[in-house]
């Protein structure tokens, strides 16, 4: 599918696949996949990293074709819930091919995971190993270890993952308890953006193998986790990001041989991507609500556009980046600065804070149609069940029909 007019795509890695369709205006506001090209990317991530077991991040888009697809494909799922879980399950997904990933959990859901036959669990505490012992007797589980985040535009380095010297402590305790120290796990930051954080977590995770094989613990894989970028999104100047996508991959495969070096036997590793999957594969039919101008409070003038999508039904991750935005038949008219906006009465419903124009069509008005790109992560899971009494948006899965490649 083709990029927005004036961009210069790489040329030395797959395109981002995008639909730009040409629907009357006035049809309904909508989420759209195209399955074929999430498909086409499973199988090029596969092809760039051989032998990977890939566990999709469901959070990321818990849309049932979509999960059907990739369980046809051969993906399992990383699952944060039990409610996941069964949903995965519903996808066609063997419970082998499910592990829980969420090192916060509840004792109810620990032994409801258990019970619809989950048996790999992620933890980063004792407290968690103890509650998984009780409650998931022989279950196996993989440690978190933390990462800095830096690189990443969502670094998820506080809430999550222990130092080495604690995943040791803690896998240790897991032996003791009769479970099986299987494995470790790291995750780099959502959207990672540089090679370097990679080879960070490639390092904490070799000294931790070692550091492990001293106390008799081999572990059997490692989770690299999620953090692979997705390629359309812009800054929020409006500046293309360019994730080193080739490089993060080299980086990759150069660590796992390094890790199976250190390791007694070899390891499995698996991923757990979730926005690298599906983001570019994801598109949002929206309409204009106005253009505006005025006058701002440092006394300069202003446009506005408002959409009739935005943080809460659909673009949640305006904050950090701009979502290119096609305006059929639009494109050779003049163009405009205009800050982006959604269309509800909350001040952070706007393209990076507000802060940071774009460019559209001075003659767009109320009514007309808007493609909004990239759209395909977190779109759906992230919406809101009707704040300011704006509905959430209906989802389309399509293999084409309404857009071409």
């Amino acid at each position: 599918m083709s990029a927005p007019q004036g961009r210069e795509e790489p040329r030395d890695r797959p395109q981002p696949a995008r639909t730009r369709p040409t629907t009357p205006p006035g049809t309904t506001d909508r989420l759209l996949y195209d399955l074929t090209g999430i498909e086409h990317q499973y199988d090029t991530l596969l092809s760039e990293l051989p032998g990977t077991h890939i566990r999709f991040a469901l959070k990321a888009c818990p849309v049932d074709e979509v999960l059907h697809c990739l369980a046809a494909r051969g993906a399992g799922f990383d699952a944060a819930s039990p409610a996941e879980i069964e949903q995965a399950l519903r996808a066609g997904a063997h419970p082998d091919h499910i592990h829980y990933g969420n090192t916060i959990k509840s004792d109810h859901d620990i032994a409801e995971a258990h019970r619809l036959g989950v048996r790999t669990f992620a933890t980063d505490s004792v407290e968690d190993v103890t509650a998984i012992a009780g409650q998931a007797p022989g279950a196996r589980v993989f440690c978190r270890l933390a990462t800095s985040g830096d690189g990443a535009l969502w670094g998820l380095n506080r809430k999550f993952g222990c130092a080495p010297d604690d995943a040791v402590r803690i896998l240790s305790t897991a032996r003791a308890a009769g479970l099986v120290p299987a494995g470790l796990s790291v995750h780099v930051g959502s959207q990672q953006m540089t090679g370097e954080a990679w080879q960070q977590a490639l390092d904490t995770l070799a000294g931790t193998l070692t550091a492990l094989a001293g106390q008799g613990i081999a572990p059997d894989h490692v989770n690299l986790g999620g953090g692979l970028p997705a390629l359309g999104y812009l800054d929020r100047r409006g500046n293309p990001l360019d994730p080193p996508l080739d490089k993060i991959f080299a980086v990759l495969r150069e660590g796992m041989e390094r890790l199976n070096a250190l390791a007694a036997a070899p390891l499995d590793f698996v991923l757990e991507p979730g926005r690298h999957l599906v983001a570019d594969h994801g598109v949002i039919r929206a309409h204009v609500v106005r253009l505006t101008e005025r006058t701002q409070p440092d006394g300069g003038r202003a446009r506005w556009l408002y959409l009739s999508a935005g943080k809460f039904n659909g673009l949640y991750e305006m904050d950090q980046v701009t979502h290119p935005l096609v305006f059929p038949g639009r494109e050779t008219e003049e163009h405009v600065p205009a800050i982006v906006a959604g269309p509800t009465c909350d001040s952070d419903d706007a393209y990076g804070d507000g802060r940071y124009p774009v460019r559209v069509p001075r003659s767009v008005g109320s009514g007309d149609p808007v493609w909004i790109l990239s759209a395909g992560a977190y779109a759906g899971s992230y919406m809101t069940q009707g704040f300011n009494g704006i509905r959430p948006l209906p989802t389309v899965c399509t293999r084409g029909q309404e857009g071409h490649h």
